[in-house]
C-alpha cells in the first residue's frame, strides 16, 4: 500500500532513538499518521514543524498499519511564524483542533481552508478572523454546521444579530431582544463581511461561539475538551480586544 499527497504538519514526536511519529493534514487522504525515519535528527527535525507543508510519501504493508512516511519539504512557514509570538499562539491553536478530524477521513475543501488560514497568519489584521471562519468550517464538514442563513425563530433573513446557544441558528434582532442576555452576538464577518474589516471584538466574540459548539459536538463526546492552547488564543484575542477598547488614561 502506498500514496503520495501534500500534506502540513500537525505534530511529530520522538520515536524510539531516531525516529519521529509524524501527524500530517493531507488533501486527500485526511488526517494521518506515519514513521519518519531520522525523523528526530537535526537534518529532519526542523523539516516536521508544525505549519510547514510537505511532500508525503506514504508506505505500509496493509492498508491499517502505521506505515512510513518520505518527506520533502514544500513550504517552510514555521520559522517565520514562530517569530511572531501572536502567528505562534494561532499556529498551535490551529494545530491543535485540526487533530480533531477523524483520522484517514477526507476533507479537501477543509485543507484548502486550513492552508490559506496558515498562508495569512503574517498578517495579524486579518488571521483571528479566517481562523474563526475555519473553526466554522470544521463545524460545518463533521456534520454540526451553524445556520446563519435565517432567523431560527421566524425564518427572517433580515437583521440578524444573535446566535443561540442551543440550536446555532442565527436570531433576528427583533425575535431575540426579549432574552438578548442568553444568546451569543453574531458578528458581521461570519455571516459575509470582510475577514479584514473584523475588530478584535468581534473575532474574540467569534472564537466564543465556535469554541461552544466544538466542544459541544467534537469534543465533549469524547470526553475532552477545548485544547489548552486554543483556549489561551481565545485569552489572548479577547485581552487585547479589552486593551483596544479601554481608553489610554
Amino acid at each position: 500500500m502506498e500514496w503520495r499527497d501534500e500534506g502540513i504538519v500537525l505534530s511529530a514526536r520522538t520515536y524510539g532513538e531516531s525516529g519521529a511519529i509524524l501527524e500530517v493534514f493531507t488533501r486527500e487522504h485526511g488526517r494521518h499518521l506515519g514513521l519518519v525515519r531520522g525523523g528526530a535528527s537535526r537534518r529532519l527535525r526542523g523539516l516536521l514543524q508544525p505549519g510547514n507543508s510537505l511532500a508525503v510519501h506514504w508506505r505500509a504493508r496493509l492498508a491499517d498499519h502505521l506505515g512510513t512516511f518520505t518527506v520533502e519539504p514544500l513550504k517552510p512557514r514555521a520559522a517565520t511564524l514562530m517569530e511572531d509570538p501572536f502567528a505562534l499562539t494561532g499556529l498551535s491553536a490551529a494545530s491543535t483542533m485540526a487533530g480533531i478530524i477523524p483520522e484517514r477521513e477526507e476533507h479537501p475543501a477543509l485543507f484548502e481552508a486550513y492552508e490559506l488560514l496558515l498562508d495569512t497568519m503574517e498578517d495579524e489584521d486579518i488571521w483571528p478572523a479566517i481562523f474563526v471562519r475555519w473553526e466554522q468550517g470544521l463545524l460545518q464538514e463533521l456534520g454540526f454546521g451553524l445556520d446563519l442563513s435565517r432567523c431560527a425563530a421566524t425564518g427572517s433573513r433580515d437583521d440578524l444579530v444573535y446566535i443561540s446557544p442551543k440550536s446555532g441558528g442565527a436570531v433576528s434582532r427583533e425575535a431575540g431582544e426579549s432574552y438578548k442576555d442568553r444568546l451569543f452576538r453574531l458578528p458581521g464577518f461570519m455571516i459575509g463581511a470582510q475577514a479584514g474589516d473584523a475588530g478584535l471584538a468581534d473575532v474574540a466574540e467569534g472564537l466564543r461561539v465556535t469554541g461552544h459548539f466544538l466542544e459541544r459536538h467534537l469534543f465533549a463526546p469524547q470526553d475532552r475538551h477545548l485544547p489548552d492552547a486554543r483556549i489561551r488564543l481565545a485569552e489572548r484575542v479577547a485581552k487585547r480586544a479589552e486593551a483596544e477598547t479601554t481608553p489610554n488614561r
